[in-house]
């Protein structure tokens, strides 16, 4: 409320203090009864510190470890997506290549050639978009809801043995998939659709649907909601066990990377930290990844695998392709998995610790 009428005249009655009481509660501000005259009008400065208040209180909300990691993993995982996007394509389109499909068995290097050469720029980011859409509010569940759970287990703060990691991070996991997975397998078909699969040929000439023309194309043609959770068994069998080992691994990792006392360790043992962490993880479970691919165009027209169930998928993979095909992409995955994981811990960090300092310091 505007304190001019108060002020506009020099030499004016001042007010009772019992009038300016209701004055005082709306705008926070001092009673002005003893200095209206001699000051004249407030200036728009003295308005803004009725603001301060509210935007201290705001900065405190992102400063509470849930909210910072929630709001950091977002940002940490678009950074980390987008990082890696071609070598995460790649690694898709090698993934559902079986038995039969010999159009990506090319090296890293002739692959991400091929990607070049017939799509340019947006081969290497087909399915970014949708990725990185996915990947914010999953990397925000997945570290919001890690330090959300790990709060019930903490024997002390920052206390927790590796077992109880595991845990947290498996649970984190979880909630994370689950929360976001039509938007992964939605992904995963926009990774597809314009590759030079023969099953697929033609396709590419056309134009290709987005993804949400995609999403309702499955609501409509391939079994309604539950078609936007295909695959999603191998895919929290796998990701359960993933991200428990990431996180029980990269704290123990960066424990040690951490000299005695150091609170703050420098960029490059995040890095370092993370790159292992993520490499551990990955390997033990890649399996299910593949899997997870494969059961996601499982119903695609011209790629499916009609497998019944994941032992089903198993036996087939291996009596056609060996052990080997259980392991397929993992050549890019584990090329990506440096650069995604340290970006990904780094930016975390960072974004983190610059929420929780703002809400430390005073506006």
């Amino acid at each position: 409320m505007s304190l001019d009428r108060q002020t506009s005249k020099a030499g004016e009655s001042t007010t009772s203090s019992d009038s300016n009481k209701p004055l005082q509660r709306i705008t926070g501000l001092p009673s002005t009864s003893s200095t209206s005259a001699s000051r004249g009008s407030l200036p728009a400065a003295e308005n803004d510190t009725s603001q301060l208040p509210r935007l201290l209180h705001l900065r405190q909300f992102i400063a509470q470890p849930v909210v910072a990691a929630f709001l950091a993993g977002g940002v940490a995982g678009a950074v980390s997506r987008t990082v890696v996007s071609p070598l995460e394509r790649l690694k898709i389109l090698l993934q559902v290549q079986s038995f039969g499909r010999e159009e990506y068995k090319l090296s890293v290097g002739k692959g991400l050639m091929k990607m070049w050469k017939e799509e340019g720029w947006k081969g290497f980011m087909r399915g970014n978009g949708t990725n990185c859409v996915r990947i914010v509010p999953y990397s925000a569940v997945q570290f919001g809801s890690y330090s959300f759970y790990k709060k019930f287990v903490e024997t002390a703060p920052g206390e927790m043995s590796p077992l109880r990691r595991l845990l947290c991070g498996g649970a984190a996991g979880i909630t994370s998939v689950t929360f976001t997975y039509p938007l992964d397998i939605v992904r995963t078909r926009l990774s597809i659709q314009s590759a030079s699969f023969a099953a697929l040929k033609g396709a590419s000439s056309k134009s290709l649907p987005g993804m949400w023309a995609t999403m309702v194309g499955m609501y409509k043609n391939e079994g309604g909601f539950l078609a936007l959770y295909r695959g999603i068994i191998p895919t929290v069998a796998g990701v359960a066990p993933y991200v428990g080992l990431n996180f029980m691994t990269y704290e123990a990792v960066r424990k040690y990377l951490t000299p005695e006392g150091d609170l703050n360790p420098s960029a490059v043992r995040k890095l370092s930290a993370g790159a292992i962490s993520g490499a551990v993880a990955q390997t033990c479970t890649y399996p299910f990844d593949v899997l997870r691919r494969r059961f996601q165009i499982n119903t695609m027209s011209g790629m499916g695998y009609q497998y019944k169930s994941i032992w089903d998928a198993v036996s087939i993979i291996v009596r056609q392709e060996g052990i080997k095909g259980m392991y397929r992409g993992i050549v890019p995955n584990l090329l990506k998995v440096a650069p995604s994981m340290a970006s990904s811990w780094l930016s975390f960090e960072v974004t983190r610790d610059f929420l929780v300092a703002k809400g430390k310091t005073n506006p």
